[in-house]
């Protein structure tokens, strides 16, 4: 695999409104896991006035946080990246507290090569009765105290991931798609390899030189770290190929193969992301499926012409 520089330095400080820049600060949810790192990064934008960006978990303790962090000031929006439990339940109690509309990402849907797929343990992960009061499309922008928030479509962690611009400020907030501590999941149903790759072409083509993650600290220069993400999903695109043309067929046989070093205990997980590279080679057309793409179907390359 490729050298990541990773940054797991963080100082979560659960609780506490922690100022970021002038127009940016954040609250961190005590709910430490494997896969929310030291929790979940809710961040206010403004001064006088603030934009609240992905609530948190189903979790008053950090709803009475944010109340004492936003401590009276007008609300204006709560903005929602994606429909995963650990960024979107807690955006009805805070609209109660506050009447802000809650808005962003749309509801919680599946990737198109994954609607028909049976249960994974990726479906209990996401909220799936939420409803924003409005749905933002990419590009869309708010102003809040002066400052510009700019929607930025970055589907792939979830069919419908936005990510969160203050360009003025050269801030990027991307949710789940970028994370300095570890390499974001991108998993059936609700994730899609080859949306992922498209919108991290994206990031990679703006001009925002900090990035605060949904979970941990700040990127360390995301010039050099976003290319490093991307060669990193490439090598692992390889490392599926190697094992086609060696004649395996099937994910769990692959991910036996690959994941040499992985506790087997987390083979479900890896035979999820193996699915994804998988359905993003068949996008490229190298790769063919006999049926629909499943954790039971079979894998081939094409024969180029």
């Amino acid at each position: 695999m490729s050298k990541m520089d990773f940054n797991r330095e963080f100082d979560a400080r659960h609780g506490e409104l922690v100022a970021i820049t002038d127009v940016l600060s954040r609250v961190t949810c005590n709910n430490p896991s494997a896969l929310t790192f030291a929790g979940t990064n809710t961040f206010l934008v403004g001064k006088n006035e603030v934009v609240v960006i992905d609530p948190g978990p189903m979790d008053l303790e950090h709803l009475d946080a944010l109340m004492k962090a936003i401590d009276g000031r007008p609300v204006k929006a709560i903005l929602v990246s994606h429909t995963h439990v650990d960024h979107s339940p807690l955006a009805g109690p805070l609209k109660e507290k506050t009447g802000a509309p809650v808005m962003g990402c749309g509801p919680h849907k599946r990737a198109v090569s994954f609607a028909d797929m049976t249960e994974t343990p990726m479906d209990a992960s996401s909220q799936k009765d939420f409803t924003p009061d409005e749905e933002l499309e990419d590009g869309a922008k708010i102003s809040v105290d002066g400052v510009t928030i700019e929607v930025v479509a970055t589907p792939g962690h979830t069919e419908n991931h936005l990510s969160f611009a203050l360009p003025e400020q050269g801030v990027m907030l991307p949710g789940d798609h970028v994370m300095a501590w570890s390499t974001t999941i991108v998993a059936p149903p609700d994730g899609s390899m080859n949306a992922y790759m498209k919108s991290l072409d994206k990031l990679m083509a703006r001009s925002e030189t900090r990035y605060f993650p949904s979970h941990g600290g700040e990127v360390n220069n995301p010039k050099v770290f976003l290319p490093q993400l991307k060669q990193h999903r490439q090598m692992r695109s390889d490392a599926i190929l190697e094992r086609l043309r060696a004649g395996d067929d099937e994910v769990m046989t692959m991910v036996k193969a690959i994941y040499t070093d992985v506790d087997p205990k987390l083979h479900g997980a890896a035979a999820l992301n193996v699915l994804a590279q998988l359905d993003d080679l068949i996008a490229q057309g190298v790769v063919m499926c006999d049926a629909k793409v499943t954790l039971s179907a079979k894998f081939t390359l094409r024969e180029l012409t």
